[in-house]
């Protein structure tokens, strides 16, 4: 940002604000303040007879790899309809949400995941324009090795695992020095 959205002023600077805890883009001439704050990355993992739901990446970064679907939540949302709104841009699918699952934080990124456990109400193989392909995938089948987020492997495979045991956590976590942390 080189000017200041409020007064024009092209003097801006970061500055320590009172008793707050982070360094703020400021404006010297209106005071105005800047928040940058973490993006929110919704989605659901949605099950369906035993098989996920997954879509492979038609854009960048990384085309080809494999994702659940998931993307950014948009203002005036909630991170419920966001999740449903990427779902269905993505696959095609309608789905409902069944329960939040996951809320997942890179600080490294600056992204938050929420993640949903949702059902299918309708299945179309009719992908959008960011996905080269939507597919039900069993557990042997989704390739591990080319999910492009590591945040969305770990969280789909402690998924998987509990699925396998039939019974649900809510979880919190985060991604740190290449070490996840889950939390109950």
């Amino acid at each position: 940002m080189k000017y200041c959205s409020e007064c024009g002023s092209n003097n801006l600077r970061y500055r320590e604000q009172n008793s707050d805890s982070h360094f703020r883009l400021t404006c010297g001439d209106c005071h105005h303040v800047f928040y940058q704050n973490p993006k929110i990355i919704t989605g659901c993992i949605v099950e369906h007879e035993g098989k996920y739901l997954m879509c492979q990446r038609a854009i960048k970064p990384r085309p080809g790899t494999w994702t659940l679907p998931a993307g950014f939540m948009e203002c005036g949302e909630t991170v419920e309809a966001a999740a449903i709104r990427e779902t269905r841009e993505e696959t095609g699918a309608k789905v409902e949400i069944i329960a939040p699952y996951s809320i997942f934080s890179v600080p490294q990124i600056d992204e938050v995941y929420v993640v949903f456990r949702a059902k299918l109400i309708q299945f179309s193989d009719q992908p959008g324009p960011e996905t080269l392909k939507v597919s039900l995938l069993t557990t042997s089948e989704i390739p591990w090795d080319n999910i492009f987020y590591p945040a969305i492997s770990d969280i789909l495979k402690r998924y998987v695992e509990e699925r396998e045991q039939s019974s649900f956590g809510m979880y919190t976590g985060c991604h740190e020095n290449g070490i996840v942390h889950f939390t109950h």
